[in-house]
């Protein structure tokens, strides 16, 4: 079994990326309404605030900030996958990576966690967040998508769009004969 040592402060903030079990799903904006729910229920239970958040079709991508030495991050993800998944009915085929009878297969096994360390990866990070729907195809600004923290950020103040940092698909070079 793994032993992962998790440096712990006063105060922690990770970086997450959960996806749903099957790509190019849209479970996730689908039932927009029950991962709100969701996050609220886990919130009010094991208290973290939301830095930022972005929630694509099968992505999510969020900041969170944990108080208090308390760097349990995997029971609030469990709790939150398990109200998401009772909440949600969705015909689902469980497969041989969700062996057990209780899963739906719902969401993939794993999130991707990253402690952040210092004010250039956290700005790093919040701009992948802000970014993630254009770069996915989605829309052509980070503000045109609404499952995104983008606004409220945008709102107090704190992101402001810069042209020289868009996510982009630039066109091939020409080529030269």
């Amino acid at each position: 079994m793994s032993r992962y040592v998790r440096p712990s402060g006063s105060v922690d903030t990770f970086f997450f990326t959960a996806r749903a079990a099957r790509r190019g799903d849209d479970l996730f904006t689908s039932h927009i309404d029950a991962l709100r729910s969701a996050m609220r229920h886990t919130r009010a239970s094991y208290p973290f605030v939301i830095e930022e958040i972005v929630v694509l079709p099968d992505v999510i991508h969020t900041l969170w900030t944990l108080q208090d030495r308390d760097g349990d991050h995997a029971r609030r993800w469990r709790m939150l996958k398990n109200l998401f998944s009772r909440n949600v009915n969705v015909l689902t085929d469980a497969g041989p990576q969700h062996p057990r009878t209780v899963e739906k297969g719902l969401w993939h096994r794993r999130i991707w966690e990253h402690r952040i360390r210092g004010a250039d990866d956290l700005a790093a990070h919040r701009h992948l967040i802000f970014c993630a729907p254009v770069q996915a195809g989605l829309v052509d600004c980070p503000k045109a998508w609404p499952h995104s923290s983008v606004h409220r950020a945008a709102a107090r103040g704190t992101y402001t769009p810069d042209p020289s940092t868009a996510v982009s698909n630039p066109p091939p070079p020409d080529k030269v004969a």
